[in-house]
């Protein structure tokens, strides 16, 4: 793939928030899963963790949880992107949370990628009540829920919206 392709794959992701009343195919979700353990990790400690959540009645309390957010409830599939701090701190002291959480987003960010590449559609949702997603999914305490993804088969079209021009965010040198 060169660079050409790459922008245009990027380009096509988008978040989707509606899907296909239609199961992810175990196989290929385990490849999808696969794909976090590439991910850059800080003394390749690897200090993250992912919830598969499949059950219905979860994602209802799930969505409920991430200010009733419907698409939670309806993918197929949500994939709860956690921090694992004790992994991280074990290494890195306090500086092992910062690093918990970089590498839960970049694991996400994989993931997505995957999931595009595979025909799949995601929605990253960070809008949550931490403490509620901690209590549905029994997380222990040295957790922390990073990002609820949502995936499954799009049913809407992906449409990219607007973005501010790269020049915005680019400092050269200094501020």
């Amino acid at each position: 793939m060169n660079l050409s392709d790459f922008n245009q794959f990027i380009s096509g992701r988008t978040s989707i928030r509606q899907y296909q009343d239609r199961d992810i195919e175990p196989e290929l979700l385990d490849t999808i899963l696969k794909l976090g353990v590439r991910a850059p990790s800080a003394g390749n400690v690897e200090s993250w963790d992912i919830v598969v959540v499949r059950d219905p009645s979860v994602r209802e309390f799930l969505a409920d949880a991430a200010l009733n957010q419907e698409h939670i409830a309806h993918a197929p599939v949500v994939l709860v992107v956690c921090a694992n701090y004790v992994r991280s701190m074990a290494r890195y002291s306090e500086r092992g949370i910062l690093y918990a959480l970089e590498e839960a987003s970049i694991v996400a960010t994989y993931l997505m990628l995957g999931a595009h590449a595979a025909g799949l559609a995601t929605c990253w949702t960070a809008g949550f009540d931490d403490d509620q997603v901690r209590d549905i999914l029994k997380l222990p305490n040295h957790i922390r829920p990073v990002t609820l993804l949502a995936l499954g088969y799009g049913a809407e079209a992906a449409i990219s919206p607007a973005r501010r021009d790269v020049q915005e965010h680019i400092h050269q040198d200094e501020w």
